[in-house]
């Protein structure tokens, strides 16, 4: 994995998940990932140029909204894949009348959990 949001040590804040979802060309991008996909493949499907893309990506995973993974090819050219890192996002007004955050994320299956194990396990070695 490249950046698991499950694993990011900060929260992002509600105006950061706003933001990145108020941008017409990320909603843009999440409607297409339906599927995994690389940012080639995102920009043939989204008709978006492709350096505007990159920082919407980054816009997304920063806002942990996606979820960016390595795709291994046998000839060396690795790419980055990505994907949708939610289900569900709730906004609420908490008790200090600030707006907080809920991302409700979808279950990891039994190979994203173990590949989870192994890194941290790296971690401490």
């Amino acid at each position: 994995m490249v950046r698991d949001p499950l694993s990011s040590e900060s929260t992002p804040s509600a105006e950061d998940i706003c933001s990145a979802l108020d941008d017409p060309d990320c909603r843009e991008i999440i409607r297409n990932l339906e599927n995994p996909m690389t940012a080639s493949e995102l920009t043939d499907q989204c008709d978006i140029p492709q350096s505007t893309l990159y920082r919407k990506l980054e816009l997304l995973t920063e806002a942990t909204l996606l979820e960016e993974s390595t795709e291994i090819r046998r000839d060396g050219h690795h790419a980055s894949k990505y994907a949708v890192a939610f289900d569900e996002i709730t906004l609420t007004l908490d008790e200090s009348r600030s707006l907080a955050v809920q991302i409700d994320r979808p279950a990891r299956t039994a190979d994203e959990r173990l590949a989870e194990l192994w890194s941290e396990v790296r971690k401490e070695t």
